[in-house]
């Protein structure tokens, strides 16, 4: 985190009330990080992730500068806190921000409460911004304190609440290595609600964000396609216009694009253009010399009758050999409240996914014990996980 003190002059409330916080504009990007890099005790490098650069102005004179930036990928006491799981954990951890850089400006002087004051005003209006510039509202701000150089009182005069001290590591080129100087977390709710969403087992919108589109190469979809053409076909032969693998290919593409249900995958696909179908490999009508799009009854009677677990492994397999070799696959188990099998005994899930992304690559019901703490590993490496499936 990034708190420092305020410099001596005079101040007033009337001032104070006068102070505004709003987002830099462009062509303040470099002035802003300037004056960070000189004035800042960390300096700059860079703000990582989705970021959110703030200035604090009175009668257009800068005050104070605010960066906000993706939050930590892992800190334990905010983690405790929140009280989720390690699947939502990063399925949902794109709804907090962390305050990175926080820096009252020399020219600032002694206005007592200044600190506050702006931040009170930065998180009042963080959330509205962050749905505006990324798409998305916040349910969590947090920030890092320096005990050894800072008591964090603007923080908690702001109302952030302090969750706990980190054990001291930073997250260098992919792993973690101790720096010496564990530092408090505190964090702000930006709902009421903040910790019962973030643990929810569905999000309500609009923090259900859909599922952003995903670009294929060309020998990406083509290795799709290969695949699922291999999959044993449930249908009669006889009047088939749309291929299996098309069809699938044609699912999976809207899934990847957010669509849900039937009725959405067959209005996506009559939206596709000439060029898109026949990428996708879909009918050609020579009467109409025109590409065409499997239909709704189509769609269903292909997703209902195809061989679900074979589609399962397949695609598990394919999303496996489309992602970085070195991206780490993390194991969680959990059993399912209320599922029960017909012996009476309870349904536990086993789910692989991907650690940084928060994407589901696979996912099978086992027996016995579910694991009681997850594992992660290189997929290439890892014998639970291969690339022909579980």
């Amino acid at each position: 985190m990034a708190e420092t003190t305020c410099q001596a002059c005079h101040g007033s409330p009337e001032l104070l009330r006068r102070v505004e916080v709003r987002p830099i504009q462009p062509d303040e990007r470099g002035a802003w990080d300037a004056l960070v890099a000189a004035h800042h005790y960390l300096g700059l490098r860079s703000l990582f992730g989705k970021t959110l650069r703030y200035v604090a102005t009175l009668d257009g004179r800068w005050l104070a500068l605010l960066g906000w930036q993706a939050a930590a990928l892992k800190c334990a006491p905010r983690d405790t806190w929140i009280g989720w799981g390690r699947v939502l954990h990063y399925q949902r951890l794109h709804l907090l921000a962390n305050n990175a850089r926080f820096l009252i400006l020399p020219a600032a002087g002694d206005m007592p409460n200044l600190a506050s004051r702006v931040l009170a005003l930065n998180l009042r209006r963080l959330s509205a911004d962050w749905q505006r510039v990324h798409g998305h509202p916040l349910l969590l701000a947090e920030t890092f304190v320096d005990r050894a150089r800072f008591t964090g009182a603007c923080y908690r005069a702001a109302n952030c609440q302090v969750v706990g001290t980190t054990r001291g590591f930073a997250r260098r080129n992919g792993r973690y290595a101790p720096h010496g100087a564990p530092k408090q977390a505190l964090v702000y709710p930006l709902h009421p609600h903040a910790r019962a969403l973030l643990c929810a087992a569905t999000l309500p919108a609009p923090w259900s964000t859909p599922m952003q589109s995903v670009a294929l190469t060309s020998a990406q979809l083509q290795d799709l396609q290969q695949r699922l053409s291999a999959l044993p076909n449930g249908r009669r032969p006889r009047g088939l216009r749309h291929r299996q693998g098309t069809v699938l290919s044609i699912a999976i593409a809207a899934v990847l694009a957010g669509r849900r249900g039937y009725s959405a995958i067959a209005e996506w696909a009559a939206d596709l253009t000439q060029a898109q179908l026949k990428r996708l490999r879909a009918r050609f009508n020579p009467r109409t010399e025109r590409f065409e799009p499997p239909s709704e009854p189509t769609l269903r009677r292909v997703l209902q009758t195809c061989d679900a677990p074979a589609v399962n492994a397949t695609l598990s397999g394919w999303l496996l050999g489309v992602t970085n070799p070195d991206d780490a696959v993390a194991v969680d188990g959990k059993a399912l409240r209320g599922a029960r099998r017909p012996d009476g005994t309870q349904v536990h899930l086993l789910s692989a996914f991907l650690q940084e992304q928060g994407i589901t690559i696979a996912q099978r019901e086992i027996s016995g014990l579910v694991p009681t703490r997850s594992q992660s590993s290189n997929p290439s490496s890892n014998p639970w996980i291969s690339p022909d499936g579980w």
